[in-house]
């Protein structure tokens, strides 16, 4: 290995010596460059080493700088936001004075609209009725409860202001009030709600709460002023009822002349309807609810909206403005109240019990006396619902729809008076006088059905219309307030619609207590009907007149039985968006709980008619040439009971409702258990069967002829009974030729015939015994064969002296 190596290595070669000169100034050149190099490398490391501590103490010296200029940028911003602070404060605090001038002429411009309109109608006569704030315009003073409320807002927190007003109320009350000028204080209104959010949200501002207080004075102004102008422009629309034009009918054919002539007379006949008979109105009601159009075949008015195009849009505007806003304000101040009435267009709170309201238990009973006008006072009272815009609505078409009942029925109760004014004492017109009171009293009714639909569609078209507009919109989530706000809705179109039916409801108990006689006393000692005895004596109220009271009284049944569903139905309102479950609670209101007490106060005053027709049967006298007469003829008792079960039979509907409904004497069943009318007929029957044989009874006072007169008395009068009421086999339905087929009457009234038929016949046996039997060959005559001979004439005269000298 070794030998190899030895082998092929060879030694290096040596250089040369000029070889070795150029290294050498190679390296020499290196050195230098080497030297020069680490020369620069130390300056330059000590010119790093300056530029470092320099370095250090330049960023010494410009931080300070830098956070000086990050703390003037913060200050700059915040003070452009500062400045655009002010400036919206300044708009916010300036709201008041810019807002005034706009509410103010608002207000004094609805002041003298207001005023316009109940001049208008106290020259017509109609004053009484106006709303509360009408009615103080008129007074004299100057001043209502809203001219007051503002005169104290602004001599309390302005003086100036007040000064404004009264410089308003002589440049702006000579000009009506604009529509534009409506919108401009209602735009208003909106910014002075919206700068009193604005300072709410910043109570911690001194001069916060003082600015409050006037944004909440000059927005009452505004909320007085708006109702104001729903007060007039409701009230002066007048009703929401006009009169039918004579002649049109409705589209239905018809198959015969009849019904044609009655279609012809549905829509405008006023004469028509008042000549018409119980059976016709039964039939026009029954075939109006068979083919569902019942509002077009009653009355002889019909609903319409009486509101013009620009009243509309000016009060949907004001409902707009004041809608229902609930509260979005969760603090805690001490001017809370006054924030949600701002922040709500004078939302009430929550604990607020909206007034009037049903007493406990939900009954309605009468305050006032009969035929005053009103049935309760609860209609009489003010409405405070809490939200001023509806209770100016409610106070305004209250009086309205009250004034439209209340003036039918006065027209009505003035033309039967002027028809039976020349025969005063005539018993039949006394009697036809009932019959036209209980027809008047269903025209009332179906009156009053076409008011309160009227009435509906002014709430619809007004005020319903803006249930989910305005401020809802703003709070959707609130649901506590629109049930509120639904309620109060609910509430105030039950104040209009009751209004009406505590008028018509007054006006049918002066029907049944004055005209029907529902008020006298026929009761007897012991309380009861059905009682045996008698022999009472009341000429005020006999027979005829309590049977004429009894139809009168089926026959207003028979109109609330048919109409009186519909007219609960039409008292009801639900409003958009709301319902039972949506919103609005399910309540029963003034108006549902009038109708409840209209169909119970005819149910019962109408049985006491009933009532009262069975005891004048029972308290008829039983002496007296009239009631007992002295040849034994029919009594008048008995003619008066067949004339009262023959008027009474048509009316078998409305009777079953009244025993259905109320316990009678005769019938103490109720419900689907109680009988009908052939049991009523029956106790009448028995009734009239007691008097007789009271009356028979007293004939053997008269003489010794006198029991036979008591027996030929109840023959005559069960014949009379018999053949006028007893079945003949061809009866035909109607109520002047009415029979009672039931198997009783025919048994029960014969057997009493045949009775004192074999007792009267048992009288005239003692002729008998003194009859014998003559030949004719006993028997002359004279030439002409027709007259006895005077030895003949004898005879027979002798045969009679033993019968003679019996009797």
């Amino acid at each position: 290995m070794t030998t190899t190596l030895t082998t092929t290595s060879t030694p290096p070669l040596l250089p040369s010596n000029n070889t070795n000169s150029t290294f050498s100034t190679r390296i020499s050149t290196l050195s230098s460059s080497l030297a020069t190099m680490q020369s620069n490398t130390t300056l330059a490391c000590r010119n790093l080493s300056e530029l470092s501590r320099r370095s250090r103490h330049l960023d010494s010296l410009t931080s300070p700088a830098s956070e000086t200029s990050a703390m003037l940028a913060a200050a700059s911003s915040n003070l452009t936001a500062t400045l655009a602070l002010l400036k919206d404060a300044r708009e916010k605090f300036d709201t008041v004075n810019d807002c005034q001038d706009s509410i103010y002429r608002l207000f004094w411009g609805a002041r003298s609209a207001c005023k316009e309109v109940a001049v208008h109608a106290e020259r017509q006569g109609r004053g009484g009725v106006l709303p509360r704030a009408m009615r103080a315009l008129l007074d004299g003073n100057g001043h209502d409860e809203f001219d007051a409320a503002v005169h104290r807002n602004m001599n309390k927190h302005h003086h100036s202001a007040n000064n404004n007003m009264s410089n308003n109320d002589t440049t702006n009350n000579q000009q009506p009030l604009s529509e534009q000028e409506l919108y401009a204080g209602a735009d208003a209104m909106e910014i002075v709600r919206d700068a009193h959010s604005y300072f709410a949200d910043r109570l911690e501002w001194k001069s916060s709460r003082v600015t409050m207080d006037e944004l909440e004075r000059i927005h009452q102004v505004g909320v007085d002023a708006m109702g104001l102008l729903v007060t007039g422009h409701l009230t002066g629309a007048g009703a929401a009822v006009r009169r039918k034009v004579d002649g049109s009918h409705d589209k239905n054919t018809t198959k015969n002349q009849s019904q044609q002539k009655q279609q012809q007379n549905q829509r405008g006949g006023g004469n028509y309807r008042a000549e018409e008979t119980a059976k016709e109105t039964r039939d026009r009601l029954q075939d109006a609810l068979q083919n569902r159009d019942l509002m077009k075949c009653i009355g002889e008015y019909e609903e319409y909206l009486p509101l013009s195009t620009r009243v509309v849009r000016e009060l949907r505007a004001i409902y707009e403005c004041l809608g229902g806003m609930s509260s979005s304000n969760g603090s805690g101040s001490g001017s809370s109240s006054a924030v949600l009435m701002m922040n709500t267009g004078a939302m009430p709170s929550k604990s607020v019990e909206p007034t009037p309201s049903l007493p406990p238990g939900g009954k309605v009973l009468r305050t006032e006396k009969v035929g005053s006008g009103h049935y309760t006072n609860m209609t009489m009272k003010p409405l405070k619902t809490g939200f001023p815009h509806l209770d100016s609505y409610g106070e305004a078409r209250k009086s309205v729809a009250y004034a439209s009942v209340d003036g039918y029925c006065r027209q009505l109760r003035n033309a039967r008076k002027k028809i039976l004014a020349n025969t005063p004492g005539s018993a039949a017109m006394s009697h036809a006088n009932v019959d036209a009171a209980a027809r008047d009293a269903v025209r009332c009714i179906e009156h009053c059905m076409v008011v309160v639909s009227g009435e509906k569609s002014v709430h619809r078209c007004v005020v319903g219309s803006n249930v989910q507009g305005g401020h809802d919109n703003e709070n959707k989530n609130d649901d506590s307030n629109n049930i509120q706000y639904n309620r109060a809705l609910v509430m105030s179109y039950s104040y209009v619609s009751s209004a009406a039916v505590d008028r018509l409801l007054d006006l049918i108990e002066y029907t049944f207590l004055r005209e029907g006689g529902c008020a006298a006393n026929l009761t007897g000692g012991d309380g009861s009907v059905g009682g045996g005895g008698g022999g009472g004596n009341n000429p005020d109220v006999d027979i005829r007149s309590a049977a004429s009271a009894v139809v009168a009284g089926l026959r207003i049944v028979d109109g609330v039985r048919m109409l009186g569903p519909s007219l609960s139905k039409l008292c009801e309102i639900t409003p958009p968006g709301g319902g039972a479950g949506k919103g609005v609670p399910s309540e029963a209101t003034i108006a549902s709980a009038l109708c409840i007490s209209l169909h119970r106060s005819t149910v019962k005053n109408c049985s006491k008619t009933l009532e009262n027709l069975a005891r004048s049967i029972q308290m008829d006298p039983l002496d007296g040439a009239k009631h007992r007469p002295s040849d034994a003829r029919v009594a008048t008792v008995s003619s008066d009971v067949v004339h009262a079960i023959r008027i009474i039979s048509p009316f078998v509907s409305a009777y079953k409702s009244v025993s259905k409904r109320r316990a009678l004497p005769w019938d103490q069943e109720v419900g689907e258990k109680a009988a009908d009318m052939d049991t009523f007929v029956r106790f009448l029957v028995k009734q009239l069967v007691i008097s007789l044989q009271g009356k028979a009874q007293n004939y053997r006072n008269d003489g010794p002829d006198g029991n036979a007169k008591g027996n030929l008395f109840m023959m005559n009068n069960a014949f009379y009974i018999l053949e006028l009421l007893g079945p003949t086999g061809d009866e035909k339905a109607d109520e002047e030729n009415y029979r009672i087929t039931a198997p009783w009457f025919k048994t029960k009234v014969s057997k009493i015939f045949e009775n004192e038929k074999t007792r009267y016949l048992t009288h005239w046996e003692v002729l008998n015994t003194h009859l014998t039997v003559v030949d004719d060959n006993e028997l002359n005559y004279q030439n002409n064969k027709d007259v006895l001979s005077l030895e003949s004439g004898r005879l027979l005269k002798s045969r009679f002296s033993g019968f003679i000298e019996d009797l």
